[in-house]
């Protein structure tokens, strides 16, 4: 058997994917956007980070909404602190590998074996008429992990079947091929992932018309918070707090909502504040970003450059390995 594991690489490498299918709201930001960031600023990890936009196509098909959306999320990504020199940040449909590789696997799997994913199961369970990419989408997400010998992928607890799935693939590649090409990524089940109640207390979604925007102005998030559900039979609001303790400690906000118990339009106040300054420094770099024309395209197309290299490579052993080379 013979190894093609690249070992050239002596940090980690980190993927993730992030699809472009929606605005932005601060339960994206503490669910995801905040720790992604992090783990990016740590140097521990070799990152590589790509917008999802291939993935998206199962939701979305308007050209023009797809490039807005792609650029937003870009836009977002570096207003929250995001550093493009840390990490491969691309566009998943600039790097033709991601497609092809998802072939070759669809060739050695199952239709019973993708009928056990998650996501299949819920369109299913909504209607019957599913996609092909719907059902694909495993596979697809097999060959974005698997191109950059990834070693973790960050993910919520309710998705680490994704990465079951990337594992199973690999394996299975491996064992049919007689070789030992592929690495067997881990999850990293973040840490401290906040689930954001929306205004209505159930969770952040915009499905639910219940978010408050990331990049909001003052106004629009006074008016965001003033809406929030409040139940007046109890001494504190919680769905106010359950966002207030996002952006401060508990230590903090125990005398406040003390003080001012039953005032809930005087905790909403509060939170007004809090949350704009929080987000004020964000806000002011998404709205620099916006009038540089020229950013988005000089930060994917140097990932694009990157990923290529990396991924041609990997195909290259591919292509030799099922005799197409």
């Amino acid at each position: 058997m013979v190894s093609y594991l690249n070992m050239s690489n002596q940090k980690p490498v980190l993927l993730s994917g992030i699809k472009p299918t929606g605005d932005l709201h601060i339960g994206n930001y503490f669910g995801a956007m905040r720790q992604l960031t992090e783990l990016s600023a740590t140097n521990k990890y070799k990152c590589f980070i790509f917008v999802a936009d291939y993935h998206a196509l199962n939701t979305m098909q308007d050209a023009d909404e797809m490039k807005k959306r792609t650029r937003e999320l870009v836009m977002a990504y570096l207003a929250v602190g995001l550093n493009p020199d840390n990490v491969v940040f691309f566009k998943q449909s600039d790097v033709p590998a991601h497609t092809e590789l998802a072939w070759i696997f669809d060739a050695i799997t199952t239709m019973p074996y993708l009928m056990r994913a998650h996501a299949f199961k819920d369109a299913e369970a909504r209607s019957k008429e599913i996609s092909v990419g719907t059902f694909n989408y495993p596979m697809l997400m097999a060959a974005d992990i698997l191109l950059y010998d990834t070693d973790v992928v960050p993910v919520g607890q309710d998705q680490k079947q994704h990465i079951e799935i990337a594992r199973d693939t690999a394996e299975k590649f491996n064992r049919t091929y007689k070789t030992e090409i592929f690495k067997l990524p881990e999850p990293y089940i973040l840490p401290d992932v906040a689930v954001v109640p929306g205004t209505d207390g159930q969770k952040m979604s915009k499905s639910y018309g219940n978010v408050i925007p990331l990049f909001v102005s003052r106004d629009e998030l006074a008016k965001c918070v003033m809406s929030i559900v409040t139940d007046s039979s109890c001494a504190r609001p919680e769905n106010v707090y359950a966002i207030h303790k996002l952006v401060r400690n508990e230590a903090e906000l125990a005398p406040m909502y003390a003080e001012n118990e039953g005032n809930y339009k005087a905790l909403k106040e509060i939170l007004i504040e809090d949350l704009d300054n929080y987000f004020k420094g964000m806000r002011a770099k998404y709205d620099e970003l916006k009038n540089d024309s020229n950013i988005v395209g000089k930060v994917l197309a140097k990932g694009r450059e990157e990923a290529i290299a990396v991924s041609s490579a990997k195909m290259s052993l591919v292509r030799s390995a099922i005799g197409v080379s």
